[in-house]
């Protein structure tokens, strides 16, 4: 197509489609020959370009760039059997949200009014910028498909021959006419019984069901039945297992009437043909062993395991240490095998190629024997579980760095030092990361960085590369660097002679930070070349959040316990009194100021210190103390116990309780004869004070005892992006608070407000922050009451701790979260319709009755999915909340005159109790809804969730007659399905008849196990 010239203007619209076809313009002869219907969109869904096989599949051709034939060119297109709006399909849902749909199924209705249904495919496309500019969309036709599955179900019903389905379990799930007929069983008798229950060799049985569970098929196995009326049928058994993700869920049995002899021995003969062609092209490594362990015969697969010719193997011992490991334990079970003792065992091991490769396989080895009991061979078969032994490896990895993530934070709370601190984390680094050796360096005041922690690095490679560093000291947002081989690095020839002396050859640079400020790094050294994973980098990085916090945590603590140094330590005297001036403390400087111990003068008045002359004095001084003044470095004099008398300086505050009252006087006295002396030392220490808290990067303020700001450090400014007005500002240095839903928070309220409030430290509580340019940031402050020696609050300090990073990695995982639940509802929503489908278009009842109860267990399943994934903590569920869940997910699959009625206490359970105990609801439910009415009567079944001293207990009741759980077992298979689910919880299913009829399943508290 070409674009002429046009004189009239050319709207953005217009150019921005051009620009589309342009940038997704493919060759039309290219498309068209393309095995699959195509076409693509721009990023307004117009279509820019198909090929014939999607016109025909749509029977029409679309306008291109037409706005009316947006998205798709379909006459009418319908979704889980409802029509769907253009705005609404799949391709206007990727050009909305640039997520690729695979596999989504649809039914095309043509203007004829013909339907064809096809499965799409749509990926989104975006230009070099990253900007999505449309999308192409691949879709194949399976109208087939569906009509086959109707075809599949007459055939079953129709066939000649008998045919069966069994559960993994052995249960017989479906049997056609043929073989009802040629047992003589009614559907009643023979449908959910168990296909052992009906052989007269059950050794043949069981050998039926082990070959189906190891995924070998079996073709015309002959096998003996009873029938109803008393005689034996000789049948020709062919099936095989449906395999999913490596395990059988059932099979699918052809059976063959061969009482005639002379037809049996023919078949026999076909049989035993297939069964050798079956050995051969087995898809599991099959080998026959002599007594001593020798290689008798082998089929195509093991060689192709053992990567040798059946030549090079036939003869060699499976114990030969060549190519098999772990030999002892299979030695000592194979004599055990062929003395007798055991028929079967099976074991896991590796096994070596001879290039220098390993695989490890299951093995499970069967005697074969003579009438008379002699061994005669072994059948070894051997399946490829490689491929799960490392998704095993992979998942212990994953367990093992999370574990010393979680004692690395556990621990770190508990560290006294900043020693324990660098020894918790080298631990923890070397265990999550698997390396051979680590430090920790951080930059000393002349911002080098230097080493203060390592494991197994030599003297000379620290004094080497000490003060080495990627980054610049006050680099902003440093990135960790990973270096899988040292000797392929881009590195100095100096420095990499230097590490690959020291025996590293791989290496890693994780940045130590704490509020954006880089404290530092460690470091993680490999003694081979080693790649390090996403995961990998998750967790170094996650451990260098937790170091920083750590060192940050014990600087501050050192702070701190500075600072009560100070206080301790003062060479003022300190006294307390009463409102009647009665002394209450009495510290030491003031027992050296004074002469009296603290035991002579505690509870005794003041006026012991105070000469006869300057009585005057105290009567004033508590006059002022009730009306709340203070009386600052009033010099004046007092009595030491010699009778001598001393010059000083008093300061005089009022103390308050909790509730502002006023019920003392705290006294700062001090000997002004050496005035200068003491003033030049409280300037020092005032400004080391000063010097220490500014230096600390995490945010600091201190209040008096009514909240107001009295000290305030620079990262408290950077912090409340503001500068706090001391004696004014109260309670917190921001101006607006934020409870973590979004809620105001009043600052009377705020943890600082109610440590002073409380009297206690106020821990575990978080909260977001205000700027005054409307940045907000979530932190967890650690809000701790200061007492006088007379345990009475004298004001508060409080660290704040910004979590901004902590909570965009906790925003993360919520995303993941609901992008799994979003993919995990679509699939059951699928699943459902397609089962509400068959069962409407079945037309056999079992089958339609089959189909319905599978669609309400997966309803039931939702329903608990969708109140897991909807809960914060995804280890735990609301027990209120997912009754209500799944009663209403079953109710919907019941009659109106049907009525549930629930009642769950206050509690959670782990999430792994979900789908087992949803499903239990739903068969219960089922089942009391099934036997429990009469006709379309009212019926009320009652579900009840409780917690019961130490165990929880689900009970579904019901007014109808009731059942014997002994009695019907055995033809109920929802009751079977209740008991299997109730094993795996470790509960007790119990039935109660009468009235009502009661079923109940108790099992252990499992929130705390």
């Amino acid at each position: 197509m070409s674009i002429e010239p046009n004189s009239t203007p050319i709207s953005a619209d217009f150019l921005s489609f051009v620009g589309n076809i342009t940038a997704l313009q493919v060759s039309q002869d290219f498309i068209e020959r393309l095995p699959v219907a195509i076409y693509a969109c721009d990023a307004d869904g117009r279509i820019l370009w198909f090929n014939s096989l999607a016109a025909t599949s749509w029977g029409r051709s679309p306008l291109i760039g037409d706005d009316s034939e947006r998205y798709c060119g379909s006459y009418r297109l319908y979704i889980g059997g409802r029509q769907t709006r253009r705005d609404e399909t799949p391709m206007a849902a990727v050009l909305r949200t640039g997520i690729p749909v695979q596999g989504a199924e649809i039914r095309v209705e043509r203007p004829d009014g013909s339907s064809v249904w096809a499965m799409v495919h749509i990926e989104p496309v975006e230009d070099e910028t990253g900007k999505l500019i449309g999308a192409i969309n691949c879709f194949h036709e399976t109208t087939a498909l569906h009509n086959a599955k109707e075809d599949l179900s007459k055939f079953f019903e129709n066939g000649a021959v008998g045919l069966h389905v069994l559960a993994d379990n052995g249960t017989i799930l479906r049997a056609n006419q043929a073989e009802l007929a040629m047992l003589g069983y009614a559907e009643s008798e023979y449908v959910g019984c168990n296909i052992k229950d009906y052989h007269l060799d059950q050794s043949v049985a069981g050998d039926i069901v082990d070959c189906l569970c190891n995924h070998r098929p079996i073709r015309q196995y002959p096998a003996r039945l009873h029938a109803k009326d008393g005689t034996v049928r000789h049948v020709l058994i062919t099936s095989n297992g449906r395999v999913r993700d490596r395990g059988t869920i059932g099979t699918r049995c052809f059976m063959i009437d061969v009482t005639d002899r002379a037809a049996a021995e023919a078949l026999l003969h076909e049989q035993e043909h297939r069964l050798a062609t079956t050995y051969e092209h087995a898809g599991s490594g099959i080998a026959e062993i002599d007594a001593d362990g020798r290689l008798l015969r082998v089929n195509l697969r093991l060689c192709e395991l053992m990567d040798l010719t059946a030549d090079q193997l036939i003869g060699r011992s499976i114990f030969d240490e060549a190519f098999s490991q772990d030999v002892e334990h299979d030695r000592e079970q194979f004599r055990r095998q062929v003395a007798g003792t055991i028929d079967r065992y099976s074991i896991e091991k590796r096994v070596s190629r001879q290039d220098g490769s390993f695989f490890w396989t299951s093995v499970t080895s069967s005697s074969v024997r003579d009438a008379d009991g002699r061994f005669l061979y072994a059948v070894r078969v051997q399946h490829d579980i490689s491929e799960r032994k490392q998704v095993q490896e992979e998942l212990a990895a994953r367990i093992q760095e999370q574990a010393a993530l979680y004692r690395l934070t556990d621990r770190l709370q508990h560290a006294r030092s900043l020693g324990d601190v660098y020894e918790l984390a080298l631990d923890a680094i070397q265990e999550a990361l698997r390396c051979q050796r680590s430090s920790i360096l951080l930059y000393d005041s002349a911002s080098i960085l230097k080493f203060v922690a390592w494991r197994g690095l030599s003297d000379g490679y620290r004094a080497a590369v000490e003060g080495h560093s990627p980054w610049k000291a006050n680099e902003e947002n440093p990135q960790p660097i990973y270096i899988a081989d040292v000797s392929e690095a881009p590195l100095p020839d100096s420095l990499k002679k230097t590490i690959l002396a020291e025996g590293i050859r791989a290496i890693a640079f994780v940045p130590l930070l704490d509020s954006g400020k880089l404290l530092g790094k460690f470091m993680a050294y490999f003694d081979q070349p080693h790649v390090f994973t996403d995961g990998e980098v998750d967790v170094a990085l996650a451990l260098a959040r937790q170091l920083g916090f750590g060192i940050e945590r014990m600087r501050a603590q050192k702070a701190a316990q500075h600072l009560v140094s100070i206080v301790e330590s003062s060479h003022d005297a300190i006294v307390s009194k009463n409102l009647d001036g009665i002394i209450t403390t009495w510290n030491r400087s003031a027992e050296r100021l004074f002469g009296y111990t603290a035991d002579e003068v505690v509870g005794n008045s003041i006026t012991i210190i105070i000469p006869p002359d300057r009585m005057d004095e105290e009567t004033e001084i508590l006059r002022c103390i009730r009306t709340g003044e203070m009386i600052d470095h009033l010099e004046t004099v007092r009595r030491r116990k010699d009778g001598s008398l001393v010059d000083i300086s008093l300061t005089i505050s009022p103390v308050r309780d909790a509730k502002g009252r006023i019920v003392g006087a705290s006294k700062i006295a001090r000997d002004i004869t050496e005035r200068k002396e003491a003033e030049t030392k409280i300037r020092a220490s005032e400004q080391q004070l000063q010097d220490l808290l500014a230096a600390i990067p995490t945010a600091i303020y201190t209040t008096d005892p009514e909240g107001k700001i009295t000290y305030f450090n620079q990262a408290a400014v950077e912090f409340a992006g503001r500068v706090p007005k001391l004696g004014s500002d109260r309670w917190c240095i921001s101006p607006k608070l934020y409870w973590p839903d979004g809620t105001p928070l009043p600052h009377d309220k705020c943890p600082m407000a109610v440590a002073l409030q409380e009297k206690r430290a106020v821990r575990g509580v978080e909260a977001v922050a205000e700027r005054p340019d409307g940045t907000r940031v979530p932190f967890i402050p650690h809000p701790t009451p200061i007492y006088d020696g007379d345990g009475n609050i004298v004001g508060g300090i409080n660290m704040l701790v910004d979590i901004s990073e902590r909570k965009q990695a906790e925003t993360q995982q919520r995303m993941l979260l609901n992008e799994l639940n979003h993919r995990v509802k679509n699939n059951m929503q699928m699943l459902q319709s397609l089962l509400s489908s068959a069962a409407r278009r079945s037309q056999s009842e079992e089958a339609r009755q089959i189909l319905e109860d599978a669609t309400g267990r997966i309803s039931a399943m939702a329903a608990a999915q969708r109140v897991l994934y909807d809960t914060i903590d995804a280890t735990r569920f609301s027990l209120p909340q997912f009754l209500d869940a799944v009663c209403v997910a079953v109710q919907q699959t019941l009659p109106s005159y049907a009525k549930i009625t629930r009642k769950a206490d206050a509690g959670e359970l782990p999430n792994d109790a979900a789908m087992p105990l949803a499903l239990i609801i739903n068969e219960l439910v089922t089942n009391a809804f099934k036997h429990g009415g009469s006709g379309d009567a009212e019926l009320n079944i009652r579900v009840s969730l409780l917690q019961e001293g130490d165990a929880d207990i689900l009970l579904v009741e019901d007014d109808g007659p009731g059942f014997e759980l002994n009695s019907v077992r055995h033809r109920s298979s929802g009751l079977r399905l209740v008991e299997g689910l109730a094993r795996q919880l470790g509960a007790t299913f119990a039935v109660s008849s009468g009235s009502p009829t009661r079923c109940s399943v108790a099992f252990s508290r499992m929130a705390e196990r």
